[in-house]
């Protein structure tokens, strides 16, 4: 018993294997939240966003068709397929609005409303508690439309993450304005959880070779400063 109690205590001082990027993956056994955008004449056409409830999520996306790239100042469309974290308090809004919702087991097109399709919707929750989805292009419930305006500019801010990637290795000249629209999109709200795309953001701000205005945006995104100098 005494070596068993020894071996034991051994293994726990021990230093643990470093956790796998695949563990920043939703839990299966945990509740989730799926959202899910759909639009073919947008770039991206389609993509979703499904985090459990301590943030931990995952995003993917499907570039859009229509989009020429005759221009070779335009990005070309790719996926984007990568973990992701969303944090507070968007997170707790989110599961605390699904579980208000009925778990979004709810019917929430408007109907008749003769907006125009600006993409299909989805919210999905499955958990130990319950499960439900709903899908709409304009909701009749508003804290569904702002719901779903919040994940956009989510994957706004990932697919923009892709773009400053890019711009860093191919287009350096363009990462001032890039950086600008990104600024407007967070004062407007069309862009959330900027600590997502963090690591390319700081690979700006170190990068001797790319001018000092567009470091300092990438600097002050950085400390979460929105405000244009």
């Amino acid at each position: 018993m005494l070596l068993l109690a020894a071996a034991a205590a051994l293994s726990l001082a021990l230093p643990r294997p470093p956790v796998p990027q695949s563990a920043a993956e939703p839990a299966k056994h945990e509740a989730q939240i799926k959202f899910s955008f759909d639009n073919p004449k947008l770039d991206p056409s389609s993509y979703t966003l499904v985090f459990s409830e301590n943030g931990s999520g995952h995003y993917k996306s499907v570039p859009g068709q229509n989009v020429g790239t005759d221009d070779p100042q335009l990005i070309a469309p790719q996926p984007v397929d990568r973990n992701i974290q969303i944090g507070e308090p968007l997170r707790s809004e989110v599961f605390h609005l699904a579980r208000t919702k009925h778990y979004f087991a709810i019917t929430c097109e408007a109907p008749d409303s003769h907006i125009a399709f600006t993409g299909t919707k989805t919210f999905n929750y499955t958990g130990p508690d319950g499960q439900g989805s709903c899908s709409f292009n304009y909701s009749r419930d508003q804290q569904l439309n702002n719901l779903a305006e919040e994940m956009m500019a989510v994957a706004y801010t990932l697919e923009e993450g892709r773009r400053l990637t890019v711009e860093l290795q191919h287009g350096r000249l363009s990462l001032d304005s890039e950086l600008e629209a990104l600024q407007d999109a967070l004062n407007d709200h069309r862009a959330a959880e900027i600590a997502n795309i963090a690591d390319v953001l700081q690979a700006i701000a170190n990068d001797e070779n790319v001018m000092n205005r567009a470091r300092r945006r990438a600097q002050a995104l950085l400390r979460g400063d929105t405000s244009k100098h």
